[in-house]
Formats: structure tokens, C-alpha cells, sequence
């Protein structure tokens, strides 16, 4: 049974490199296009129905770019759509999601102190806030309060952080933002399967049957990939967050994320107005600085250090009732502790790292997959095994994990 511990660790590390290649093509190709849309020029040769032009260098060779703001006159024999980056990274990144959150939901989505209810609820309100997210930010979009686009922000933004604050109040601290993330990265990829590919489709289409295309559907498509181009940089932060305690762990996470939606667009608007040659506005520099010292300022708030539960059930109580656990609270207390309390005693360490405390029993039996993985099975833990933990002990904790029959 030990072996579906190391599969699932295999499996999740294969994922999430999958997820990290997909990210890197959608954002990069996102990117791309934001700075070559932004960085057109206009000139006297330019073909009927061209808005602009861009010469760029690159590997050794010279690159000719001309864009319609509608569509040419004639379709090209070969198109290239720019799709499937985005797909492969929302699949992924929900495939993760599965695996972390929803089959390890006792350990890291759900935390009885914030809010004590059933595994299959959270993962139901995880589900369904998603798909709702999207739905609400659709239907927006598309009513007549989506026609001024800096209402619309405004508005988002607004959503944004209520939905900040709810996570929060659902979720272990770690889920909170993991989920945020979830949620916008959502919004993202929803926009180039629903709007931007279906309305690129619909000007293809009235092409090949020789009708002249409707404008409205490159606007509404520009819309949305503002939207997204926006977006990204917050949801990079968020998906990094579930690896840094400063910033989930908190009690101003919600704030903090928060903030982060707003450094997103001060860093943004310096390389949008730099791709538009519209100078290089400097502010923004500051900007973003103040508010990511504001974010460390509150990341140093009182962390949520709360009275560990008196039962346990599920996973966690057959790893307290498992032979040999005893021994193996001793074996934690002894050489983990030190670095894993709420206040570490290690010289230089202020909090636990990645905000894992192993204090009591309850807390150890919560960890116990990646007690075993790290510190039994790899000698990953203690980091240079500064603690000097025994091959024994170690042994010991293998024996234990196995014991339990997970």
C-alpha cells in the first residue's frame, strides 16, 4: 500500500511540471501578442483593411507581421490558432486541483477552525464557485454595464476581492488563494474557449462563405484579452502562494491577495505603455514597490495559530492509532519541532516553514504523508539533516506510515 504514497507524489510532480509547461506557452504567446499588438506602426504601403505593421528580428531572421483589425480580404491557406496553450493549462491545472486539494482535502482544503464542514461540501462550493465565477463575469461582461470598460474593471476588481475575503472564510489559508487563483485562471481560459476562439471562428466563417465580417466580434474578443492580459501576473503570484506561509497563513491573506490584483496592473501598465512607445512611466515602479511593502507589513500580522482539535478522523486518526506512532511523535518532536512550532526555536527561523507546525500529536498525524515522504522515505528533511536524525528513526517512520495501510 506504501507505493500509492510515491505514485501520487510522482503523478502530482508530473502534473504540475505539465501545468508549469502549458503556463509558460499561453503566457508567453499572451505576451507576445500584447506587446506586437501594442507595438504596431502604421505605414503608406500597408494592404487594404491592415491596421498595422511590425518588423522584428529573432534567431537570426527577419519577421514581416501585418494585422487586420477585422479580417483580410482573403483567407489564408494556413492559419495558425492560438488555443490550445490555455486549454492544456486549465486542464492541468484543474487535474492538480484533484490531486492536491480534492484527494488530500482533509489535509489542505478543508480546516476545521475556519470552517468544520464535510470534505464533499467543500469540494462541492470549490466546483461550483468556479463555474458560478464565471457565469456572473460573462453575464456582465455582456449587459450593458460591460460597455464602459473601466466601470467594468472597476466592478471586477470589486468581485475580486469579495471573493478574496469568502475563500477565506471556507478555506485553510493555503486553499484560500490557491482557489482565488483557480477562479480567475478560470475567468481566463473560459474567455479563449467561449468568446476569442468562438468569435474568431464566426469572421472565419463569413469569410469562406464571402460575407464581409462583423467588427463587433474582434471588439468583443480585444475585450476579454484585456481582460486575461491583466490578469495573469496576480494569478502567477497566487499559484506560487500555496509555497510561501507569508502570504496564506496571514490573517490579512485576503488583503494581500487583494493588493496583489493591483500590482498586477501598475506592472502591466509599465510594459503596455512601453510596447505602445508611450514612454516609459516610471510611477509605476514606485507604485508597485509600496505596495508590495504594504503586503510584507501585513504578511507579519499574527499568523493563525489556533487550539488543535481534540478527535481526529479519517486519514489522520488511523495515522494516531497506527503501531508505532508513539515512537514517531517522539522522533518529530525531537528533531523537527524545533523548526515546525508555532514560534520555531531555531535561531533565524520566525515562523514554520511553509507553515507546517508539528507540534502534537494531532498536527503529526495531519502530516503524516509528507512526514514519511521527506523525512522516511528521502532524506529531504531536516534540510542538511541539521537535527541529525538516525537512519533508525527514520526506518521507524516508514514502519509507521505503512502500518497505517494508506
Amino acid at each position: 500500500m506504501y507505493d500509492l504514497a510515491v505514485l501520487g507524489e510522482w503523478l502530482e510532480f508530473a502534473v504540475r511540471w505539465l501545468h508549469v509547461i502549458t503556463a509558460i506557452a499561453w503566457i508567453g504567446s499572451s505576451f507576445y501578442f500584447i506587446a506586437l499588438d501594442l507595438g504596431l506602426r502604421q505605414a503608406p504601403d500597408l494592404p487594404p483593411g491592415a491596421h498595422g505593421e511590425e518588423w522584428q528580428v529573432h534567431g537570426g531572421g527577419f519577421y514581416h507581421i501585418q494585422k487586420y483589425l477585422v479580417a483580410p480580404a482573403r483567407l489564408p491557406d494556413h492559419l495558425t490558432w492560438f488555443k490550445w496553450e490555455s486549454y492544456a493549462t486549465w486542464m492541468s491545472g484543474f487535474a492538480l486541483l484533484v490531486l492536491v486539494y480534492y484527494l488530500g482535502a482533509e489535509f489542505y482544503l478543508v480546516d476545521p477552525n475556519v470552517l468544520d464542514i464535510p470534505i464533499w461540501q467543500a469540494i462541492l462550493i470549490s466546483l461550483a464557485s468556479l463555474g458560478l465565477g464565471w457565469i456572473a463575469y460573462d453575464a456582465i461582461c455582456k449587459s450593458r454595464f460591460g460597455d464602459d470598460n473601466t466601470r467594468l474593471m472597476i466592478l471586477l476588481y470589486v468581485i475580486l476581492v469579495a471573493m478574496a475575503w469568502g475563500y477565506t472564510q471556507v478555506f485553510s489559508g493555503r486553499a484560500a488563494l490557491l482557489h482565488l487563483g483557480a477562479f480567475t485562471a478560470t475567468i481566463m481560459s473560459a474567455n479563449v474557449f467561449l468568446i476569442i476562439i468562438p468569435n474568431q471562428k464566426i469572421v472565419v466563417a463569413d469569410l469562406k462563405a464571402g460575407r464581409a465580417p462583423d467588427p463587433k466580434y474582434g471588439k468583443i474578443a480585444k475585450q476579454r484579452s484585456t481582460h486575461n492580459n491583466y490578469l495573469t501576473l496576480p494569478v502567477l503570484f497566487l499559484m506560487l502562494s500555496n509555497h510561501y506561509p507569508l502570504a496564506f497563513a496571514s490573517q490579512y491573506n485576503w488583503l494581500i491577495a487583494s493588493l496583489v490584483f493591483l500590482m498586477g496592473v501598475t506592472i502591466r501598465h509599465w510594459f503596455n505603455t512601453r510596447h505602445a512607445r508611450k514612454g516609459s512611466p516610471i510611477w509605476t515602479w514606485g507604485a508597485t514597490a509600496v505596495l508590495f511593502l504594504i503586503i510584507a507589513w501585513l504578511s507579519t500580522a499574527p499568523m493563525f495559530h489556533v487550539e488543535e482539535e481534540a478527535s481526529l478522523s479519517g486519514a489522520a486518526l488511523r495515522f494516531a492509532e497506527a503501531e508505532g506512532f508513539d515512537e514517531v511523535h517522539q522522533i518529530v518532536t525531537g528533531r523537527c519541532s524545533m523548526c515546525h512550532a508555532a514560534e520555531p526555536v531555531w535561531e533565524g527561523l520566525h515562523w514554520a516553514p511553509k507553515g507546517v507546525v508539528l507540534e502534537t500529536e494531532a498536527q503529526i498525524a495531519r502530516s503524516a504523508r509528507d512526514i514519511y515522504l521527506q523525512a522516511g522515505l528521502t532524506h529531504a528533511m531536516p534540510p542538511a539533516n541539521l537535527s541529525y536524525m538516525e537512519p533508525a528513526e527514520r526506518a521507524a517512520v516508514v514502519r509507521w506510515y505503512r502500518a497505517a495501510g494508506l
